[in-house]
């Protein structure tokens, strides 16, 4: 009814730097508000970095207004080429999702692909007969890119 039960919402562009200048910016919670979208939606949005200093482990718990929502990331997997975060929500809706970033080395550039995938409760589903849904996050991920791309291509 209403379509598939899962989503899979996908980014990914070019970033004229090395692998490890990336993966740095993303695998240290501690980076993530100098690229990533949706810390504007709450300046006082409270956050937690634990867990590990950065890579496996590392834990980034947050809890902001009605448009930061509430929720927990814990990296599941780091390597020079990949990073997987479950990303768990508990508002505005509860959902846990899986992201993947991987990283492509393309020469003196690299290629990253931002990926999350989820369940598509019928709420979803209902959701997604007036909104779309791969167009919304996709922006975000546009944006977060964007930031990311302008970060590791400073000199």
């Amino acid at each position: 009814m209403f379509g598939k039960d899962t989503f899979t919402v996908q980014r990914s562009t070019t970033i004229k730097a090395a692998p490890g200048k990336i993966v740095s910016l993303i695998n240290d919670f501690r980076n993530w508000p100098s690229w990533s979208p949706w810390e504007k939606l709450d300046p006082a949005m409270k956050r937690t970095v634990g867990g590990a200093p950065s890579g496996k482990g590392a834990t980034y718990e947050w809890d902001g207004n009605k448009k930061a929502g509430k929720g927990r990331m814990l990296i599941t997997e780091s390597s020079p080429s990949k990073i997987n975060i479950d990303l768990d929500f508990e508002k505005p809706f509860a959902a846990k999702n899986k992201t993947e970033i991987t990283l492509v080395p393309q020469g003196d550039s690299t290629q990253i692909i931002w990926s999350m995938t989820g369940a598509r409760p019928l709420m979803f589903k209902l959701m997604g007969l007036f909104m779309n849904f791969d167009k919304m996050i996709g922006k975000d991920f546009e944006e977060g890119l964007a930031n990311i791309r302008a970060l590791a291509e400073k000199k």
